[in-house]
């Protein structure tokens, strides 16, 4: 798939033009960045942003509407920066396997994002890649709205996802990454050269110097901060929860760019 036919594909499916998160929702967790709310730092250590300075970092690296009166509704991912990112990415993949670097892979989205991951992964892989699973199994306690929660670390083809209960379960935390690289800051032979992930996964690992690429949803400005104070290398904006065979067009065309398509 060419661009053109991306960018129809991304704003026809919603995972940019206009998209399913409101416009109320992603005022909301702007302020909780502002706010140093931990959720949504996502393991970053940034600098202090007010809800006006992200909103308008948001409208530059994502899209959003700028208008600061907007406040309920509809708003909106660019897909050209969608399609921009997607390429920088892409770039970085390539260098990745040329070089047969040692790769982390993790999301916080396994309803949606896990088939770029596992994508991705296969496609490293196959070019020499080493894809890291540390800390398999690693657990710790979680507050849910039914009480606490035990929740673990675990590995679908070389892509860590949180599950418990016998779930795989959305997550912003960066405790699981945090968890992952101490343990490969035991020998620095396995310390990775590239992690792919979002939320707390992506963030934790920029956070320790990792050469990180990832995806966002506008609802989740620190990734995009982390990339404005050049913690993250790349962020893609996108909705990163519609159904999942949505984003076969997208894969195609990011290991395409890539060079990972025989």
């Amino acid at each position: 798939m060419d661009r053109d036919g991306l960018r129809e594909h991304l704003v026809r499916t919603h995972i940019a033009g206009l998209v399913a998160t409101p416009r109320q929702g992603n005022l909301r967790n702007y302020r909780k960045m502002a706010a140093r709310d931990p959720d949504y730092l996502f393991g970053l250590e940034l600098k202090e942003w007010t809800a006006p300075e992200i909103l308008a970092l948001m409208a530059e690296r994502c899209g959003v509407n700028p208008d600061p009166g907007h406040f309920y509704g509809d708003d909106t991912i660019d897909p050209d920066l969608t399609i921009d990112a997607l390429d920088a990415m892409a770039a970085r993949l390539a260098d990745a396997a040329e070089r047969r670097e040692r790769v982390l892979l993790a999301t916080g989205h396994p309803s949606g994002l896990l088939p770029v991951y596992l994508e991705v992964g296969r496609a490293l892989r196959a070019r020499g890649c080493t894809l890291l699973t540390p800390a398999i199994e690693w657990s710790y306690e979680v507050s849910t709205p039914k009480g606490p929660r035990r929740r673990q670390i675990r590995y679908v083809d070389g892509v860590a996802m949180l599950s418990g209960g016998g779930s795989l379960h959305h997550t912003h935390d960066a405790a699981p990454m945090r968890a992952m690289l101490a343990e490969l800051a035991e020998n620095s032979k396995n310390w990775p050269n590239l992690a792919m992930a979002d939320h707390g996964w992506a963030g934790a690992a920029g956070e320790a110097g990792i050469d990180t690429v990832g995806f966002a949803d506008s609802n989740d400005p620190a990734l995009f901060a982390g990339a404005s104070e050049g913690k993250i290398a790349v962020c893609v904006p996108l909705d990163d929860n519609v159904l999942p065979h949505h984003y076969r067009p997208l894969i195609n065309y990011l290991l395409s760019q890539a060079g990972l398509i025989d």
